[in-house]
């Protein structure tokens, strides 16, 4: 009789030939059982599996890969689950401190921080690091939530591992604009059809606003500006998916012809600029704290923004 695995991997796939064998080597000495479930791949996703002893489970295509985690984990039997995406991987370092936490009583799931590589750089600002997620975890401990990037229902006690590189996963998140572009066009059709069930009714600031608010917490609040070109990039592009979700959302409730109110645009124009220049002079006084004669005009231009912002 065979003995049962300690820790099982689990990771679902579709089409991630590419990415499939970095991340399977990656675990080939930490595992005693990798869990594949394919959604029908067309490429050597299963054949690259099946190279690596994997067991591999077939499941119905899915626009993304939440409704899929449950099935997933319900296959495998070790005592402990490591999920990952297929373009993640395990430093050793990680690995070695993963297996002393399965020796410990007290831990039933862990929050592991992940790397995030975009565009060929870690991404160390810009909301992106430490970027912690419950991928660790006793079996039947952990539950998924079918929503599209939704966290996961715990149970137990839970241990949060120092953010350092040495302990995270390591994730190669977009490789390309064109990349980033093509997802962001799948995920947004499929959040716009989530406000559209919750009958979300579109406004102006969402187009304006919206994506302004999310440049904003990026590269100033989260000082993605520290990332250079790539943190500012990152930050367009982000905001470009958040307006294209309300975008697709109001295509989908017929592209309806409706007269753009003056007062509505005016105001969701003027929040929108005072968002703006709200935090690029926090910026703007951070980096240029010694000099007394810019600062003064630049405290001005905020508070003329203020008074006049509900004009």
């Amino acid at each position: 009789m065979s003995k049962k695995p300690t820790i099982s991997v689990v990771i679902n796939v579709k089409n991630e030939a590419e990415n499939l064998n970095r991340c399977l080597k990656s675990v080939k000495n930490f595992a005693q059982e990798i869990i594949i479930v394919d959604m029908h791949s067309s490429d050597d996703s299963v054949s690259i599996a099946q190279s690596y002893g994997a067991k591999v489970f077939q499941y119905r295509v899915m626009k993304f890969v939440e409704p899929a985690r449950n099935y997933a984990l319900s296959k495998a039997t070790g005592k402990w689950i490591m999920l990952l995406d297929p373009d993640e991987m395990l430093p050793k370092s990680l690995k070695n401190e993963l297996l002393k936490i399965t020796q410990r009583k007290d831990v039933d799931y862990v929050r592991i921080p992940r790397k995030n590589m975009i565009f060929g750089k870690w991404i160390r600002h810009s909301n992106s690091w430490p970027d912690y997620l419950i991928r660790f975890f006793k079996k039947g401990m952990v539950t998924w939530k079918k929503e599209i990037h939704s966290q996961p229902e715990t149970r137990g006690n839970g241990l949060t591992l120092m953010d350092s590189e040495k302990l995270s996963i390591k994730h190669y998140n977009y490789t390309s604009v064109v990349q980033f572009v093509y997802r962001a066009i799948r995920y947004s059709g499929i959040q716009a059809d989530e406000l559209k069930a919750a009958d979300y009714k579109v406004k102006t600031g969402d187009f304006l606003l919206k994506p302004i608010q999310e440049f904003n917490s990026r590269f100033f609040a989260a000082e993605g500006y520290k990332d250079g070109i790539h943190g500012l990039v990152f930050s367009i592009l982000q905001a470009f998916a958040i307006v294209l979700v309300y975008i697709r959302l109001w295509e989908k409730q017929g592209s309806k012809e409706k007269t753009l109110a003056k007062e509505s645009f005016v105001s969701a124009s003027l929040e929108t600029a005072f968002e703006y220049n709200f935090w690029f002079t926090k910026y703007f006084l951070q980096e240029y704290s010694k000099n007394i004669i810019k600062n003064s005009f630049i405290r001005l231009r905020l508070y003329l923004d203020r008074l006049t912002k509900n004009f």
